[in-house]
């Protein structure tokens, strides 16, 4: 199977229309399935993964680093040039230490942070090394300038940034280009049919900045699948909604009475239409023109093939409009919880 290709924004890389998110690396999957999930991504035309220093999702300080060594090794395994078929982003900002400056994106961190995260991946460069939050605590161009020195070192060939509100972004974009650093070429936020707040003023400004957008959580932390029927259902074990210091993140997120009310309206449209709610969810974040390219994530092989034939779906317009109207008070920053 060939997936589609896309550019990452307006640079010049290609990458795959669907990437694989590996944060259930480590901690919901042992390294075994971890790698067939890999296989099963690879086969199916996925050149694009996404890795962060600090996962897996729930874990601890102890458990830090795990997903990258994960990932190392298969990429190792692929044998000689395996490394050069896929396109390797990973992030920093977390915590990996117990030191105050074991964090953040203070200069001494990020230099210490790619060093080690390139070590646990067994490369020597990162296609996209992205900011997974924004230090309010370092001064931009202190950030902006410790990356310009990773890009210019050859560690990273982009950077990019995750969770950044848009004023944020447009800052950075700003100084960055006054300052004549490297600039951010994507951005990495969470977008689904169950939270559309981007589009108001993230969306447009990667549209206008022509910055690649690798949406994550396209599927609410597994509630668009539609295996849980209301907010009384019974949460699985060993799911982002029980699993470690994650837990109360995602329950938070999306476990309550309006996100289910919606998702039994979206079961219906997909019944329809024929095809697996998962499917709908990813096809219609895929539909957006601004997106790049949705992180799907797995903590068994079979879980991506509704995903991976979003691919393929055609979403007719009809259809789309009528998901858009069902989910328009997802869009508002103000809408009751």
């Amino acid at each position: 199977m060939s997936l589609p290709t896309t550019r990452l924004g307006r640079t010049g890389l290609t990458v795959s229309r669907l990437a694989l998110g590996t944060m259930t690396f480590g901690l919901q999957t042992d390294e075994a399935v971890s790698h067939r999930i890999l296989d099963t991504a690879a086969a199916a035309g996925m050149n694009f993964l996404d890795v962060a220093d600090v996962y897996p999702l729930g874990g601890t300080l102890e458990t830090a680093g795990r997903t990258e060594e994960i990932v190392g090794r298969w990429l190792q395994a692929q044998g000689a040039g395996g490394r050069g078929r896929f396109i390797v982003a990973t992030k920093a900002v977390g915590p990996m230490g117990p030191n105050p400056w074991d964090q953040g994106a203070s200069r001494k961190h990020l230099l210490s942070a790619i060093d080690a995260s390139l070590a646990r991946l067994q490369t020597d460069h990162v296609d996209l090394y992205q900011l997974h939050s924004d230090d309010r605590t370092t001064p931009l161009d202190e950030t902006l300038e410790a990356l310009d020195v990773i890009v210019r070192s050859g560690r990273a060939r982009y950077i990019g940034v995750s969770n950044f509100l848009a004023y944020r972004l447009a800052l950075a974009l700003g100084r960055a280009e006054f300052l004549r650093l490297t600039k951010f070429v994507s951005v990495q936020p969470r977008y689904s049919l169950l939270f559309r707040e981007i589009e108001r003023e993230l969306l447009p400004l990667a549209e206008e900045a022509g910055l690649g957008v690798i949406p994550y959580n396209p599927l609410a932390g597994g509630l668009l699948t539609g295996k849980y029927r209301g907010a009384d259902a019974k949460r699985e074990e060993n799911t982002r909604f029980t699993l470690g210091t994650a837990a109360t993140m995602y329950q938070d997120r999306y476990w309550n009475e309006r996100s289910f009310a919606t998702v039994a309206q979206l079961h219906r449209l997909a019944d329809e239409a024929g095809v697996p709610l998962a499917t709908l969810a990813v096809a219609w974040v895929m539909a957006n023109p601004v997106i790049t390219a949705p992180l799907l994530g797995a903590s068994r092989p079979e879980q991506l093939e509704a995903t991976i034939a979003a691919a393929d779906y055609r979403l007719d317009a009809d259809l789309k409009q009528r998901l858009d109207e069902l989910t328009a008070e997802y869009r508002k920053g103000d809408a009751p919880r």
